[in-house]
């Protein structure tokens, strides 16, 4: 049988193209993915853009993991035009107008299941919390990670934005767990980074809520960290970043210690997916028909791509 998810295809790694700018330096990773330096605030982005739907892909995923590669071998420095400067901020973003991330492949979800490809499901979710970890753990520098989200952030693009250190999203932008509405749960650190945050009756009341929540409802939770007018998220990190500069050794230091206090290990997370696949294998076809209603709602928010307003 012809595997849905090739280990090559999330192994895959692809040599940047690098561009000096006037403000730093860009790095396309893919069609998916690319990244720039700002010198200003030493603060690295990333931007992705996945194809056909904004959901991680096993492509983008891969491109991810190629840059999150390069991240953990920079040392927390980067070359821009022959000058050497410091990386202090990892930011999450996305290219994709209306959409920070609605989550995981759904049509491909549905496709391992309809042939119970555990194998295969495996191999997705661990490269999903490959990414989030390390992410989580700051790449191993002492940097601080950030996550901008502007518009939908739903399912595993919720988890993404949770294992930052710091998050800020525009006023329009809205989040949820929907894996419940098809009698699943959100297996790639949703319970680990929100029990974290929340303890457990609150992680479990947003999982299992199946509700759609505004950013100042998340606010108010405590599960993000500032929200900002629409469109002025990139300004919004900006000013943080101003804000936390004269302080910003101990702030990240502080996030070490927040992350060692509220250690994930990444068994943990191993583990949990382990017991996502062991449910989806258990879903029905009525499940399976209301996940494919949600992979129709990915569609429809692929296009067409308006701004946000």
């Amino acid at each position: 049988m012809e595997m849905l998810v090739p280990p090559a295809v999330l192994e895959a790694r692809h040599i940047p193209t690098v561009q000096p700018l006037a403000t730093g330096v860009a790095l396309d990773f893919s069609r998916q993915l690319r990244v720039h330096y700002d010198k200003e605030t030493c603060a690295i982005w990333s931007r992705w853009a996945p194809e056909p739907r904004p959901c991680f892909n096993p492509a983008v995923l891969a491109d991810i993991r190629t840059y999150y590669d390069f991240l953990g071998s920079s040392q927390a420095r980067i070359d821009c035009c022959g000058e050497e400067h410091a990386i202090e901020y990892v930011v999450l973003a996305s290219a994709t107008p209306g959409v920070f991330n609605l989550g995981g492949d759904l049509d491909l979800f549905k496709q391992l299941i309809g042939v119970r490809d555990r194998p295969g499901l495996v191999r997705y979710g661990r490269a999903c919390i490959d990414v989030l970890y390390r992410n989580y753990i700051g790449h191993e520098l002492p940097v601080t990670t950030l996550s901008l989200v502007q518009g939908e952030c739903l399912g595993g693009g919720f988890e993404a934005a949770l294992s930052s250190d710091v998050i800020i999203a525009e006023k329009s932008a809205r989040f949820g767990f929907p894996e419940i509405l098809f009698n699943l749960f959100p297996g790639m650190g949703a319970y680990s980074f929100l029990e974290r945050r929340l303890g457990q009756r609150g992680a479990e009341n947003l999982i299992t809520s199946g509700k759609i929540y505004s950013a100042e409802e998340m606010a108010a939770l405590g599960v993000i960290d500032c929200v900002t007018d629409d469109g002025n998220g990139e300004a919004g990190v900006a000013d943080l970043i101003r804000r936390r500069g004269r302080s910003r050794n101990g702030l990240a230091a502080l996030a070490a210690a927040r992350r060692r206090v509220h250690r994930v290990e990444f068994s943990e997370l191993l583990d949990i997916v382990q017991i996502w696949v062991d449910s989806a294998l258990r879903l029905t076809p009525r499940d399976l028909k209301l996940m494919q209603r949600l992979v129709s709602r990915q569609n429809g928010l692929s296009e067409p791509r308006h701004q946000i307003h």
